[in-house]
């Protein structure tokens, strides 16, 4: 099958640090590439990918140094070459929201459209009622819910390589970690009073985007003179594997309809358990007393961390091999590439 994978450029594929989307498609685009595709990976110039690449941007956005972008520029610069080439392939998959959908209409039926942020925003409700004929797939179900109406294919969950973060059988750090973006709605505060209550050092490794330096210096730096707390700043992969592999457990406090939550998976893939509260994916993505613990309080976390050494570092990594590998992501997107080609993405339209 020849396969188009469009990604956004604000990140590398795969993203040199934070980042999650492009994170998706650069594992996404070389599972499929490994299964016997033929795939060619729009993105931007510093990626690094199996699949053929087309660049659309010399580097990825955020990075890049210039003092003066334009995102939409760039993101409109890549479309046209990807409808120019479009005949080329079987299936055009994006992962630029929706933002195609005024110049695939025609090619709409070969075209699948991976979501992987919140839906429950104004306006975008109005812009899937007028242009559902592009068949969509959701990364949780929950994400699905502001959108029931729209013309959902499947929900296909992340995956990593299966060998990209090794299992760590007996972790040496005895610290809780929090990995990913200091922001209102990741409550890296109720992080902190975790480690408060249990008395068990954290470990901070997250960034700060422009939009929440007010909220880290107001709210969240002052916490952190603390000596339970060690704040880190952003990591790569490298530093990813350690951090993880040697922690007794990730906290994921959020407080927000989370989509999807990558770093649930890649603590699973060090047989790192988690403790993540109940918002948006997380019943989908934690097996209930055998991946971590889904809890509705603080009360519910420190109960939670209590009971962490009844669970098998093992059957975790066992878990994510089974649920949670590009492998088993990738596959599942290849049985919808052949539903489209059947004509379920126009069935689907149809019906809608």
């Amino acid at each position: 099958m020849k396969i188009a994978q469009i990604a956004p450029l604000y990140e590398a594929v795969p993203p040199k640090l934070y980042g999650g989307t492009e994170r998706i498609v650069a594992y996404l685009a070389d599972a499929l590439v490994d299964l016997g595709h033929d795939v060619t990976l729009f993105a931007a110039a510093d990626a690094r990918t199996h699949a053929t690449l087309v660049p659309a941007r010399d580097q990825a956005i955020r990075l890049d140094p210039a003092p003066l972008k334009s995102d939409l520029a760039a993101h409109l610069s890549m479309l046209h070459e990807v409808r120019r080439r479009a005949g080329e392939f079987d299936v055009l998959h994006f992962h630029v929201d929706l933002l195609h959908f005024p110049f695939f209409e025609e090619a709409a039926s070969r075209t699948l459209t991976t979501l992987h942020g919140r839906l429950d925003l104004k306006d975008l409700a109005d812009a899937y009622w007028r242009w559902p004929q592009f068949p969509l797939v959701s990364i949780s179900n929950h994400q699905r819910r502001p959108l029931r109406f729209a013309t959902w294919l499947g929900t296909v969950q992340h995956g990593l390589p299966q060998h990209l973060l090794p299992f760590k059988a007996v972790p040496s750090g005895g610290y809780l970690a929090f990995l990913g973006r200091i922001s209102p709605e990741k409550r890296p505060d109720r992080a902190i009073a975790l480690a408060h209550r249990t008395g068990l050092p954290l470990r901070i490794a997250a960034k700060v985007d422009h939009a929440d330096r007010h909220y880290f210096r107001d709210e969240i730096e002052p916490l952190l003179d603390d000596p339970l707390i060690e704040y880190i700043g952003e990591i790569d992969d490298a530093g990813k594997a350690e951090f993880l592999g040697n922690a007794a457990a990730l906290v994921f406090p959020i407080d927000w309809p989370e989509p999807f939550g990558l770093v649930m998976i890649e603590a699973m893939s060090c047989g790192t358990p988690v403790v993540a509260w109940r918002c948006g994916s997380v019943p989908e993505v934690i097996d209930q007393g055998v991946t971590g613990f889904v809890v509705d309080d603080e009360d519910g976390a420190v109960a939670a961390i209590a009971r962490l050494p009844e669970l098998s570092r093992a059957r975790i990594r066992q878990t994510f091999e089974r649920r949670f590998t590009a492998e088993v992501m990738a596959r599942h997107y290849v049985e919808l590439y052949e539903g489209l080609l059947r004509g379920d993405g126009e069935a689907l339209r149809r019906t809608a």
